[in-house]
Protein backbone atom coordinates (compact mmCIF):
# COMPACT_ATOMS: atom_id res chain seq x y z
CA UNK A 1 0.00 0.00 0.00
CA UNK A 2 0.79 3.27 -0.48
CA UNK A 3 -1.95 6.38 -0.07
CA UNK A 4 -0.65 9.55 0.17
CA UNK A 5 -3.03 12.73 1.90
CA UNK A 6 -1.54 15.51 2.99
CA UNK A 7 -4.48 18.06 4.49
CA UNK A 8 -4.29 21.59 4.75
CA UNK A 9 -0.45 21.26 4.92
CA UNK A 10 1.17 24.51 5.08
CA UNK A 11 5.53 25.44 5.34
CA UNK A 12 6.63 28.28 6.01
CA UNK A 13 10.46 29.29 6.23
CA UNK A 14 10.44 32.83 8.66
CA UNK A 15 7.75 35.23 7.66
CA UNK A 16 7.78 33.55 4.37
CA UNK A 17 5.09 31.32 3.57
CA UNK A 18 6.58 29.05 0.40
CA UNK A 19 3.47 26.23 0.55
CA UNK A 20 0.01 28.24 1.93
CA UNK A 21 -2.42 25.79 3.04
CA UNK A 22 -2.51 22.74 0.43
CA UNK A 23 -4.86 19.43 -0.21
CA UNK A 24 -3.93 16.24 -2.02
CA UNK A 25 -4.11 12.66 -2.28
CA UNK A 26 -1.90 10.29 -4.05
CA UNK A 27 -3.32 6.76 -4.53
CA UNK A 28 -2.09 4.00 -4.28
CA UNK A 29 0.41 2.75 -7.30
CA UNK A 30 -0.10 6.21 -8.60
CA UNK A 31 3.10 8.03 -10.67
CA UNK A 32 2.36 11.41 -9.79
CA UNK A 33 4.72 14.39 -11.09
CA UNK A 34 5.12 17.26 -9.27
CA UNK A 35 5.76 20.08 -12.11
CA UNK A 36 6.11 23.77 -12.46
CA UNK A 37 8.92 26.81 -12.54
CA UNK A 38 11.99 26.59 -10.40
CA UNK A 39 11.34 28.21 -7.20
CA UNK A 40 7.53 27.17 -7.37
CA UNK A 41 7.72 24.72 -4.02
CA UNK A 42 7.67 21.35 -5.88
CA UNK A 43 11.04 20.12 -3.83
CA UNK A 44 9.76 21.17 -0.95
CA UNK A 45 6.74 19.65 -1.25
CA UNK A 46 8.46 16.55 -1.99
CA UNK A 47 10.73 16.88 1.17
CA UNK A 48 7.57 17.54 3.62
CA UNK A 49 6.36 14.16 2.47
CA UNK A 50 9.59 12.35 2.71
CA UNK A 51 10.07 13.92 6.32
CA UNK A 52 13.31 16.29 5.45
CA UNK A 53 11.23 19.16 5.88
CA UNK A 54 9.32 19.66 9.45
CA UNK A 55 5.19 20.63 8.07
CA UNK A 56 4.17 23.99 9.48
CA UNK A 57 1.14 23.22 10.16
CA UNK A 58 -1.26 20.50 8.60
CA UNK A 59 -1.42 16.65 8.82
CA UNK A 60 0.69 14.24 5.81
CA UNK A 61 -0.91 10.65 6.15
CA UNK A 62 0.43 7.45 4.83
CA UNK A 63 -1.67 4.47 4.62
CA UNK A 64 -4.70 6.36 7.04
CA UNK A 65 -1.64 6.76 9.49
CA UNK A 66 -0.45 10.35 10.69
CA UNK A 67 3.26 10.51 10.04
CA UNK A 68 3.22 14.38 10.24
CA UNK A 69 5.74 14.20 13.36
CA UNK A 70 7.46 10.75 12.07
CA UNK A 71 11.07 11.06 11.19
CA UNK A 72 12.09 9.85 7.69
CA UNK A 73 13.42 6.50 8.15
CA UNK A 74 10.08 5.29 9.95
CA UNK A 75 8.23 6.20 7.21
CA UNK A 76 8.59 3.62 4.78
CA UNK A 77 9.13 5.87 1.94
CA UNK A 78 12.68 5.97 -0.49
CA UNK A 79 14.35 8.87 -2.08
CA UNK A 80 16.34 9.00 -5.41
CA UNK A 81 17.78 12.49 -5.26
CA UNK A 82 19.35 14.34 -8.18
CA UNK A 83 23.10 13.55 -7.10
CA UNK A 84 23.24 10.03 -7.05
CA UNK A 85 25.25 10.03 -3.48
CA UNK A 86 27.16 6.72 -4.69
CA UNK A 87 30.10 6.13 -1.92
CA UNK A 88 33.04 6.15 -4.45
CA UNK A 89 35.28 3.22 -2.56
CA UNK A 90 32.63 0.42 -2.16
CA UNK A 91 31.50 -1.51 -5.22
CA UNK A 92 27.78 -1.44 -6.72
CA UNK A 93 26.66 -4.67 -4.83
CA UNK A 94 28.01 -2.81 -1.79
CA UNK A 95 25.96 0.30 -2.57
CA UNK A 96 22.64 -1.00 -3.39
CA UNK A 97 23.29 -3.94 -0.60
CA UNK A 98 24.19 -0.30 1.95
CA UNK A 99 20.66 -0.09 3.82
CA UNK A 100 20.00 -3.31 4.40
CA UNK A 101 23.32 -3.66 6.48
CA UNK A 102 22.70 -0.87 8.68
CA UNK A 103 19.34 -2.66 9.30
CA UNK A 104 21.48 -5.58 10.14
CA UNK A 105 19.22 -7.82 7.76
CA UNK A 106 20.92 -11.23 7.31
CA UNK A 107 23.61 -11.76 4.56
CA UNK A 108 21.48 -13.86 2.97
CA UNK A 109 18.66 -11.91 2.62
CA UNK A 110 20.84 -9.02 1.49
CA UNK A 111 22.62 -10.87 -1.36
CA UNK A 112 18.77 -11.94 -2.50
CA UNK A 113 17.37 -8.36 -2.02
CA UNK A 114 21.14 -7.03 -4.05
CA UNK A 115 20.56 -9.84 -7.17
CA UNK A 116 16.48 -9.01 -7.09
CA UNK A 117 17.57 -5.18 -7.88
CA UNK A 118 20.38 -5.30 -10.20
CA UNK A 119 18.01 -8.19 -12.34
CA UNK A 120 15.29 -5.45 -12.61
CA UNK A 121 17.90 -3.13 -13.44
CA UNK A 122 19.85 -4.66 -15.54
CA UNK A 123 22.90 -4.08 -13.10
CA UNK A 124 24.19 -7.83 -12.83
CA UNK A 125 27.18 -7.54 -15.03
CA UNK A 126 28.58 -4.22 -13.04
CA UNK A 127 27.89 -5.30 -9.45
CA UNK A 128 31.69 -5.95 -8.55
CA UNK A 129 32.50 -2.40 -10.38
CA UNK A 130 32.50 0.79 -8.51
CA UNK A 131 30.76 4.07 -9.30
CA UNK A 132 33.56 5.65 -11.53
CA UNK A 133 33.50 2.96 -13.90
CA UNK A 134 29.86 3.44 -14.43
CA UNK A 135 28.02 5.77 -16.91
CA UNK A 136 25.72 8.49 -15.05
CA UNK A 137 22.46 6.75 -16.37
CA UNK A 138 24.56 3.74 -14.59
CA UNK A 139 24.83 5.25 -11.61
CA UNK A 140 21.95 6.45 -11.51
CA UNK A 141 20.29 3.06 -11.63
CA UNK A 142 22.19 2.57 -8.84
CA UNK A 143 20.77 4.84 -6.79
CA UNK A 144 17.50 3.87 -7.76
CA UNK A 145 19.00 0.11 -6.87
CA UNK A 146 19.25 1.06 -3.68
CA UNK A 147 15.85 2.57 -3.12
CA UNK A 148 14.72 -0.63 -4.23
CA UNK A 149 16.13 -3.44 -2.04
CA UNK A 150 14.16 -1.17 0.96
CA UNK A 151 10.58 -2.75 -0.92
CA UNK A 152 9.37 0.85 0.19
CA UNK A 153 5.80 2.17 0.54
CA UNK A 154 6.64 4.98 -2.21
CA UNK A 155 9.21 6.21 -4.00
CA UNK A 156 10.33 9.90 -4.12
CA UNK A 157 12.23 11.43 -7.29
CA UNK A 158 13.88 14.68 -6.80
CA UNK A 159 14.47 15.42 -10.09
CA UNK A 160 16.68 12.60 -10.85
CA UNK A 161 17.61 12.83 -14.77
CA UNK A 162 18.53 16.25 -14.74
CA UNK A 163 22.19 15.94 -14.33
CA UNK A 164 22.54 13.21 -17.64
CA UNK A 165 22.68 14.35 -21.44
CA UNK A 166 19.94 14.36 -23.66
CA UNK A 167 20.07 11.06 -25.00
CA UNK A 168 20.42 9.18 -21.31
CA UNK A 169 17.85 11.82 -20.07
CA UNK A 170 15.21 9.66 -22.60
CA UNK A 171 16.85 5.91 -21.97
CA UNK A 172 16.07 6.78 -17.80
CA UNK A 173 12.92 8.17 -18.66
CA UNK A 174 11.60 4.84 -20.12
CA UNK A 175 13.25 2.64 -17.94
CA UNK A 176 11.95 4.68 -14.63
CA UNK A 177 8.07 4.07 -16.19
CA UNK A 178 8.94 0.33 -17.12
CA UNK A 179 9.71 -0.45 -13.40
CA UNK A 180 6.66 1.71 -12.29
CA UNK A 181 5.30 -1.01 -14.50
CA UNK A 182 6.57 -3.74 -13.07
CA UNK A 183 6.62 -2.68 -9.42
CA UNK A 184 3.30 -0.90 -8.78
CA UNK A 185 4.56 0.86 -5.91
CA UNK A 186 3.41 4.73 -5.28
CA UNK A 187 5.89 7.26 -7.31
CA UNK A 188 6.02 10.91 -6.78
CA UNK A 189 8.45 12.39 -9.32
CA UNK A 190 9.86 15.99 -9.14
CA UNK A 191 10.31 17.73 -12.39
CA UNK A 192 10.24 21.09 -13.96
CA UNK A 193 10.26 19.76 -17.42
CA UNK A 194 7.04 19.36 -18.73
CA UNK A 195 7.90 16.50 -21.47
CA UNK A 196 8.91 14.33 -18.14
CA UNK A 197 5.45 14.81 -17.01
CA UNK A 198 3.68 14.29 -19.58
CA UNK A 199 5.25 11.08 -21.02
CA UNK A 200 6.06 9.44 -17.32
CA UNK A 201 2.80 10.23 -15.23
CA UNK A 202 -0.69 9.44 -14.60
CA UNK A 203 -1.51 12.39 -12.34
CA UNK A 204 0.62 15.41 -13.00
CA UNK A 205 0.23 18.20 -9.74
CA UNK A 206 0.79 21.90 -11.50
CA UNK A 207 2.49 24.01 -9.00
CA UNK A 208 3.35 27.67 -8.71
CA UNK A 209 3.90 29.63 -5.88
CA UNK A 210 2.94 26.85 -3.56
CA UNK A 211 0.00 26.36 -4.83
CA UNK A 212 -2.04 23.54 -7.07
CA UNK A 213 -3.00 25.31 -10.10
CA UNK A 214 -4.44 21.84 -11.37
CA UNK A 215 -4.24 17.84 -10.55
CA UNK A 216 -5.22 15.22 -13.66
CA UNK A 217 -3.96 12.99 -16.38
CA UNK A 218 -1.56 14.24 -18.87
CA UNK A 219 -4.70 14.72 -21.33
CA UNK A 220 -6.75 16.14 -19.37
CA UNK A 221 -4.05 19.17 -18.45
CA UNK A 222 -3.12 18.98 -22.09
CA UNK A 223 -6.97 18.92 -23.42
CA UNK A 224 -8.76 21.49 -20.82
CA UNK A 225 -6.01 23.32 -18.85
CA UNK A 226 -7.70 25.29 -16.50
CA UNK A 227 -6.12 28.63 -16.27
CA UNK A 228 -3.59 30.36 -18.65
CA UNK A 229 -0.97 29.31 -16.65
CA UNK A 230 -0.97 25.78 -17.21
CA UNK A 231 -2.23 26.28 -20.47
CA UNK A 232 1.26 27.94 -21.07
CA UNK A 233 3.32 25.56 -19.03
CA UNK A 234 1.92 21.97 -20.56
CA UNK A 235 2.14 21.30 -23.97
CA UNK A 236 5.66 21.71 -26.39
CA UNK A 237 6.02 24.02 -27.74
CA UNK A 238 3.99 26.32 -25.91
CA UNK A 239 0.33 27.36 -26.96
CA UNK A 240 -0.19 30.35 -28.98
CA UNK A 241 -2.28 33.18 -27.03
CA UNK A 242 -4.18 35.84 -28.67
CA UNK A 243 -5.98 38.88 -27.01
CA UNK A 244 -7.75 42.03 -28.52
CA UNK A 245 -10.54 41.56 -31.30
CA UNK A 246 -9.68 37.89 -32.33
CA UNK A 247 -10.30 37.23 -29.18
CA UNK A 248 -13.42 38.92 -28.50
CA UNK A 249 -14.67 37.31 -31.35
CA UNK A 250 -14.98 34.30 -28.98
CA UNK A 251 -16.36 35.84 -26.61
CA UNK A 252 -12.73 35.67 -24.35
CA UNK A 253 -10.46 38.02 -23.51
CA UNK A 254 -8.24 35.73 -24.41
CA UNK A 255 -8.07 32.45 -27.07
CA UNK A 256 -5.27 29.60 -26.93
CA UNK A 257 -4.38 27.84 -29.93
CA UNK A 258 -1.61 24.79 -29.90
CA UNK A 259 0.77 24.95 -32.66
CA UNK A 260 -0.34 21.85 -34.11
CA UNK A 261 -4.21 22.79 -33.83
CA UNK A 262 -3.20 24.95 -37.35
CA UNK A 263 -3.58 24.22 -40.32
CA UNK A 264 -0.93 25.98 -43.16
CA UNK A 265 -1.65 26.33 -46.70
CA UNK A 266 0.41 28.77 -49.32
CA UNK A 267 -3.18 29.91 -50.83
CA UNK A 268 -6.09 30.66 -48.10
CA UNK A 269 -6.55 30.69 -44.46
CA UNK A 270 -8.22 32.70 -41.47
CA UNK A 271 -4.66 34.28 -40.36
CA UNK A 272 -2.29 35.30 -42.58
CA UNK A 273 1.72 36.07 -42.00
CA UNK A 274 5.52 35.57 -42.84
CA UNK A 275 7.36 32.90 -41.81
CA UNK A 276 10.42 34.11 -39.66
CA UNK A 277 12.47 30.89 -38.48
CA UNK A 278 11.48 27.67 -40.14
CA UNK A 279 13.07 24.46 -38.13
CA UNK A 280 12.86 21.61 -40.27
CA UNK A 281 13.08 18.05 -38.17
CA UNK A 282 12.07 15.39 -40.29
CA UNK A 283 8.94 13.58 -39.09
CA UNK A 284 7.50 17.73 -38.10
CA UNK A 285 8.33 21.36 -39.19
CA UNK A 286 8.01 24.76 -37.14
CA UNK A 287 7.02 27.74 -37.92
CA UNK A 288 7.80 31.35 -36.51
CA UNK A 289 5.58 33.58 -37.62
CA UNK A 290 5.39 37.32 -37.76
CA UNK A 291 3.55 39.81 -38.60
CA UNK A 292 0.12 38.37 -38.27
CA UNK A 293 -1.28 41.44 -36.36
CA UNK A 294 -2.42 38.78 -33.50
CA UNK A 295 0.45 38.31 -31.66
CA UNK A 296 3.95 38.48 -31.94
CA UNK A 297 4.68 35.14 -33.00
CA UNK A 298 2.89 32.41 -33.49
CA UNK A 299 4.01 29.22 -33.89
CA UNK A 300 2.56 26.45 -36.17
CA UNK A 301 3.75 22.84 -35.79
CA UNK A 302 2.98 20.90 -39.30
CA UNK A 303 3.67 17.46 -39.97
CA UNK A 304 6.46 15.95 -42.05
CA UNK A 305 8.49 18.39 -44.51
CA UNK A 306 6.71 21.71 -45.31
CA UNK A 307 8.23 23.88 -48.04
CA UNK A 308 8.19 27.66 -46.54
CA UNK A 309 11.03 29.17 -45.98
CA UNK A 310 11.98 32.52 -44.04
CA UNK A 311 10.24 35.64 -45.66
CA UNK A 312 7.41 33.06 -47.44
CA UNK A 313 3.86 34.53 -46.91
CA UNK A 314 2.07 31.68 -44.77
CA UNK A 315 -1.64 31.18 -44.47
CA UNK A 316 -3.50 29.88 -41.22
CA UNK A 317 -6.62 28.19 -40.21
CA UNK A 318 -7.06 27.32 -36.43
CA UNK A 319 -9.16 24.23 -35.44
CA UNK A 320 -12.23 25.76 -33.75
CA UNK A 321 -13.37 22.88 -31.51
CA UNK A 322 -9.74 23.19 -30.59
CA UNK A 323 -9.86 27.20 -29.48
CA UNK A 324 -8.82 27.53 -26.00
CA UNK A 325 -11.01 30.63 -24.10
CA UNK A 326 -10.13 32.37 -21.07
CA UNK A 327 -11.89 35.07 -18.94
CA UNK A 328 -9.95 38.54 -17.34
CA UNK A 329 -8.52 36.85 -14.89
CA UNK A 330 -7.28 33.94 -17.08
CA UNK A 331 -9.82 31.23 -16.17
CA UNK A 332 -11.17 28.81 -18.38
CA UNK A 333 -14.30 29.90 -19.58
CA UNK A 334 -16.84 26.70 -20.68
Amino acid sequence: MGRIVLENVTKSFGDAEVIPPLDLTIEDGEFAVFVGPSGCGKSTLLRLIAGLEETTSGRILIDGEDVTEVSPSKRGLAMVFQTYALYPHMSVRKNIAFPLRMAKMEQGEIDAAVDRAASILNLGDYLEKRPGQLSGGQRQRVAIGRAIVRQPTAFLFDEPLSNLDAALRVGMRLEISELHERLKTTMIYVTHDQVEAMTMANKIVVLRAGHIEQVGSPLELYRTPRNLFVAGFIGSPTMNFITGEEAAKHGAQTIGIRPEHIAVSASEGTWTGKVGVAEHLGSDTFFYVHDTGLAETLTVRATGEVSFRNGDTIHMTPREDLLHRFDAAGERMA
